[in-house]
């Protein structure tokens, strides 16, 4: 049987405040465990919360961004469940009445198509909690630090197809929260986590089948590699007569396997109600239009752009778009080296690999924007070729300063006389007198596989400063005159 995967997702963004959503206290990641506990989140008898305007203000922004509805008029309500990193008995979040609803993002795909995922919601809420295992063997620690801080979460429709399609759905929203600034998007701290619904369906049932819940997924591989893993569960288990039972379920990626945390609640199981201490918030239509004015322009409008403006395909555009950082490195680069193909290239593969190797994010490149420009300069006007360059780029990012410094402090200016190359030539030449003759004995497929190592040779012989389309193009006359 063929089976189809229906996936949506809930991300859980931790707004970048500095203040709590309800008491107003501020917060610091790595502080001291429970030395950032507030009254309020404690629960303590007489307190009351106040809430957070820049929280909503956040919310709206986010809203706005997606094209979705704003709740202009929205509550607050008490989800009562017990827990240990809960101390109050309930979560305040939002049910009935969200502050965003209904919106909608388009993913860029790996194979250049665009795909609209649905929004069905984003409510504001306050964390819990954090539950510490590793230093309490046979207990459970609880740090309050986290209790408190405003959440935004974000609500997808069913409309994921694959593991990678919700990868890039995750990696949309990272981008988009980012360009924002309402959330860092650090997700090995928790400011970004995700929560994958997955269940599957014999391709054509219209029906959707029972979905099972990954709980706190926190990087983009684990979110992959947790939805295949359970795909996998949820076939062989179906294939073998068994049943899918409504779950909420943990990834191990040390097992690489998901399993059963506890049974999925409803939102009856929570029983919901307007939370008496929080008043509704209504959002009169001047807030609305002040904050959609200080918009930036967002991940989409700025792929679209890079497509029209420097012809760069969707996926070139996506990956320089996805993150402010790269996007502003990338413009600057092509205006000083005003080629945004050659800037494109570097800025994604050179300048992305030496991050990846090194750990860093673009913000902390050892070459500059300026740097890599005047670097391009240098090739565009033919005195430096592209595998020279690889060299000025290596100094570059070591420290030996600029690419012009580098170039005539080594010495690595390209040969562009015809003369001197026409003389390079000649010597390689008679140095493989054999190799020309079969040359010139062969047919053309022989020739073709041929003129590579006659090339090679004469860029060994210029140590690598010979222009190569000279090269090739005088090296052509020379062995069929």
């Amino acid at each position: 049987m063929q089976w189809e995967v229906v996936i949506g997702l809930e991300i859980h963004t931790q707004l970048a405040t500095q203040s709590k959503i309800f008491s107003g206290s501020s917060t610091t990641f790595g502080a001291g465990p429970n030395t950032q506990a507030s009254l309020v989140d404690l629960g303590m008898p007489g307190v009351l919360p106040v809430l957070n305007q820049e929280a909503v203000r956040m919310a709206v922004m986010f809203g706005l961004a997606i094209d979705a509805e704003i709740g202009q008029h929205n509550v607050f309500a008490r989800k009562n469940y017990f827990y240990p990193d809960l101390p109050k008995g309930y979560q305040i979040s939002q049910m009935e009445l969200p502050i965003v609803g209904k919106g909608y993002l388009d993913i860029p795909l790996e194979d250049g198509t665009i795909k609209r995922v649905g929004v069905t919601r984003a409510h504001l809420e306050e964390d819990a909690g954090k539950s510490l295992h590793e230093e309490f063997p046979g207990a459970t620690g609880i740090d309050l630090n986290r209790a408190g801080t405003p959440l935004l979460e974000i609500v997808s429709e069913p409309d994921m197809r694959s593991a990678k399609e919700a990868v890039a759905y995750v990696k949309t929203i990272h981008a988009l929260v980012r360009y924002l600034g309402i959330c860092d998007g650090n997700m090995a701290e928790g400011s970004l986590r995700c929560d994958c619904n997955v269940s599957i369906r014999p391709k054509g049932q219209a029906e959707y089948g029972t979905r099972c819940e990954i709980k706190n997924v926190n990087s983009f591989r684990f979110i992959e590699k947790a939805i295949n893993c359970e795909v996998r569960r949820q076939i062989d288990l179906i294939e073998d007569g068994g049943k899918v039972i409504q779950q909420t379920r943990l990834y191990d990626p040390n097992k690489d396997e998901t399993r059963a945390m506890r049974s999925k609640e409803e939102a009856n199981d929570y029983r919901y109600f307007p939370d008496p201490d929080l008043l509704p918030v209504v959002l009169e239509d001047s807030f609305l239009n002040d904050i959609r004015a200080t918009l930036p322009e967002l991940p989409q409008q700025k792929r679209e752009r890079f497509q029209a403006q420097f012809g760069l395909s969707v996926y070139d555009a996506s990956v320089l778009a996805s993150s402010r950082e790269q996007a502003n490195y990338f413009e600057k680069v092509v205006s000083i080296a005003g080629d945004a193909k050659l800037a494109a290239n570097w800025v994604m593969v050179e300048l992305g690999s030496l991050l990846n190797k090194q750990g860093l994010e673009i913000d902390e490149a050892p070459v500059s924007a300026e740097q890599l420009g005047g670097m391009l300069l240098r090739i565009k006007d033919n005195t430096i070729s592209g595998k020279i360059a690889k060299t000025v780029f290596e100094a570059m990012a070591s420290g030996e300063g600029s690419a012009d410094e580098i170039i005539e402090k080594r010495g690595l200016k390209q040969v562009t006389d015809s003369g001197a190359i026409s003389a390079v030539l000649d010597e390689m030449l008679a140095a493989n007198a054999e190799q020309v003759e079969q040359y010139r004995a062969a047919d053309e497929a022989k020739r073709g596989k041929m003129f590579g190592f006659f090339v090679g040779q004469a860029m060994k012989a210029s140590k690598g400063k010979a222009n190569p389309q000279q090269v090739n193009e005088l090296l052509k006359s020379k062995l069929e005159g």
